[in-house]
């Protein structure tokens, strides 16, 4: 029975090791994060993000901030944690260990006489003649005769000194720290420890897969629903306009299920009314097409309504319900975009292609979301991204632009290639910009990112590509920003979510409308980045025979690349038919307009000489339309009528390609602060 509480006493300690083995470790790591992250400040600093209270730092926020899932469960485990302490020290105070000496008040090696007269002086105190008390009588005898016969008897005392006991050399006894109500099995606890054996490990696992299988059942790893990702994959088309983007954007079945209020009837009139020159109507019909329009589904009425409003910053005109709906259709934003890049690059053709045409009309339309800018201001003015560019920047507004036109600042480029003082004299003298405003401007520059690419194509152990030959692409991508920052979040004041900056690597045949590779580049987390450069690097040099000296040197030059800015993209694809092909290589970021990089790329594929194949996958065996699924190849001639995305060319500009310099081995170097730079090289036979 005594080992028994003894094991029962050591639970509370059992419970407690088990709980810090995982715990402290994970809150080391959180809060070592959380100190990293205070350290570096990766947000805007203009006036414009500080008054927009995005980042503002105030309690309710901190307290909204800190009150996720995590950070309260962590809370609570240490409050348990606490508790366990707590009790731990209050049981072990009532646990005494049986010490003779420390009973009679002795200190260790005392003489017979010492422990005589510390019995008697004690006997006077608790003997049950002396004194009346209970508790004085149990104390008597269970501690002060005990350990007066411990001392007394010669061999018990030599025991004692010896081994600790009084009896002698004590044998090891194992336990199990458990409660003894739950090891009593023959008792009543018998059914309850049966069923918390059942509940933990029979019901419990079961009610968690079958909440995750009515999830997944529904949503995608990006917690967007399969629905939505039909609906995309089936009304997407190769010649879709990136004017036409939104009206497919919208058909999510995430915005479908919006709420549509009747007190919201009016206040979406009112916005009809404000964003219709941005709907794609016919404004001589206008009667007949705001009868079409709200003919659709009340859910994507309200969602393409409140996305106007975000592009035209409306959004001061919104109720505080439209407000709270608008907020919510932003928050999905972010990666229904995502899964809607991906079916616009998803293989099409019979190559395995993407389409190029709708990826950049994707891409545009993140970008005017997040910058709040209309698309209706990437139309041509001199440039071939329009305004657009200028209105991402603090205080500007299109009678600004109109003004630095006047100095000959036609482009985005022009403005951003100026000296600071050349354009803080601008900006102050021509625009009207005070000292702050010109500084805010500044700021945001400093924060625009500078995109440089760096690409070739080649059969890995052969010289030249052949037909047939699975070509490896190696593009080096880096980033450069005027505050030296790598890692930030983009300005973006009128966004109200915290959103990374993205990058799209594509390679693509723009006279086909095909993307032959695409990737996503993220700058944001550099740990994982040095990782799968040095395995990249790592197992190319050593498929390729290189020595462990030589690829431990470039192990460590691909890190420090990775550190300086870089990331290294690898892709395959299957060498067409011979002949020479006029590639072009597009790096696009989903959230600053006009700081895209695009190069020109030829690459030449010459008759197969070579006996067989490389291993990999065939054009063949890439997965295209799903069975049952009729794809319909419609040309919309009505798309084409639209803005042109930046990325479009003509066939002049193709023929222009074809004279201009660019390797004929598959390689190109390109560094661009935008979009209609274009890379350069020389041919070689």
């Amino acid at each position: 029975m005594a080992a028994s509480e003894e094991n029962s006493a050591l639970f509370p300690i059992f419970i407690l090791t088990i709980m810090a083995l995982p715990l402290v470790p994970y809150t080391i790591i959180k809060l070592f994060h959380a100190v990293s992250k205070k350290a570096t400040n990766i947000n805007c600093q203009c006036s414009v993000c500080f008054r927009s209270g995005k980042y503002r730092k105030s309690i309710f926020k901190r307290i909204s901030n800190f009150s996720t899932y995590s950070n309260l469960t962590l809370v609570l485990l240490w409050v348990i944690m606490a508790v366990l302490v707590y009790y731990i020290k209050h049981i072990s105070s009532e646990i005494q260990v049986f010490e003779p000496f420390s009973i009679l008040g002795l200190e260790a090696g005392a003489s017979d006489s010492e422990i005589k007269k510390a019995y008697r002086r004690l006997s006077i105190q608790y003997h049950p003649d002396k004194n009346p008390d209970p508790e004085a009588h149990k104390y008597f005898v269970d501690f002060i005769s005990k350990a007066y016969q411990a001392l007394t008897d010669p061999v018990s005392r030599e025991n004692f000194e010896k081994y600790g006991h009084p009896d002698g050399r004590q044998g090891l006894q194992v336990g199990i720290a458990l409660p003894e109500f739950l090891l009593d099995i023959d008792g009543s606890s018998g059914g309850i420890l049966l069923l918390g054996i059942v509940g933990v490990c029979i019901i419990l696992p079961l009610m968690i897969a079958v909440i995750y299988l009515s999830r997944s059942a529904k949503y995608t790893g990006n917690y967007v629903m399969h629905s939505t990702i039909y609906t995309y994959y089936l009304n997407m088309k190769p010649s879709l306009a990136p004017s036409k983007v939104l009206d497919l954007f919208v058909k999510a079945t995430e915005y479908r299920d919006t709420p549509v209020h009747r007190i919201d009837e009016e206040p979406l009139q009112k916005l009809f009314v404000l964003v219709r020159s941005e709907l794609n109507l016919d404004m001589k019909n206008i009667r007949q097409e705001q009868a079409k329009f709200f003919k659709q589904h009340p859910g994507y009425v309200k969602t393409e309504l409140l996305i106007q409003a975000q592009l035209t910053r409306e959004t001061s005109e919104l109720s505080p319900n439209l407000q709270h709906d608008l907020k919510r259709v932003l928050e999905l934003a972010p990666r229904l975009l995502e899964e809607l890049m991906k079916m616009t690059l998803i293989p099409r053709t019979p190559q395995g292609h993407g389409w190029l045409r709708p990826a950049t009309g994707v891409v545009e339309l993140s970008q005017c979301i997040i910058q709040a800018v209309p698309l209706s201001a990437r139309k041509a003015t001199g440039s071939s991204e329009g305004y657009a560019p200028f209105l991402q920047l603090p205080h500007f507004s299109e009678t600004v632009v109109k003004k630095i036109a006047r100095k000959k600042i036609r482009t985005f480029e022009d403005f951003r290639d100026m000296k600071p003082e050349e354009r803080a004299e601008l900006l102050t003298q021509v625009a009207g910009f005070s000292a702050a405003e010109s500084e805010d401007v500044e700021k945001v520059l400093q924060m625009m990112p500078s995109v440089s690419l760096d690409i070739s194509c080649e059969t890995e152990g052969e010289e030249g590509i052949q037909d047939g030959d699975i070509v490896t692409l190696h593009a080096w991508v880096t980033l450069e920003r005027g505050n030296g920052l790598i890692r930030a979040l983009p300005h973006a004041p009128y966004f109200p979510c915290d959103k990374e900056e993205n990058f799209w690597l594509l390679l693509a045949d723009s006279s086909l409308n095909d993307v032959w590779i695409s990737q996503r580049v993220n700058f944001m987390d550099e740990a994982t980045a040095i990782i799968a450069a040095s395995k990249a690097i790592q197992e190319l040099k050593e498929g390729s025979g290189a020595s462990p000296r030589d690829v431990n040197a470039a192990v460590k030059e691909a890190i420090a690349k990775v550190k300086k800015g870089s990331r290294l993209v690898m892709g395959k694809f299957q060498a067409p038919a011979e002949g020479n092909y006029n590639l072009t290589s597009f790096c696009l970021c989903d959230s600053w307009i006009g700081c895209d990089a695009k190069s020109n790329l030829k690459l030449k594929v010459l008759k197969r000489s070579r006996a067989g194949t490389r291993g990999g996958v065939s054009a063949d065996e890439v997965p295209t339309v799903e069975d049952g699924i009729e794809e319909e190849e419609e040309e919309e001639e009505e798309g084409y009528d639209d803005y042109e995305s930046e990325y479009s060319e003509d066939d002049e500009e193709v023929k222009d390609k074809k004279n201009k310099g660019a390797v004929a081995n598959g390689s190109a170097r390109n560094k661009s602060n935008g979009s209609s730079s274009d890379g350069s090289g020389s041919e070689e036979d």
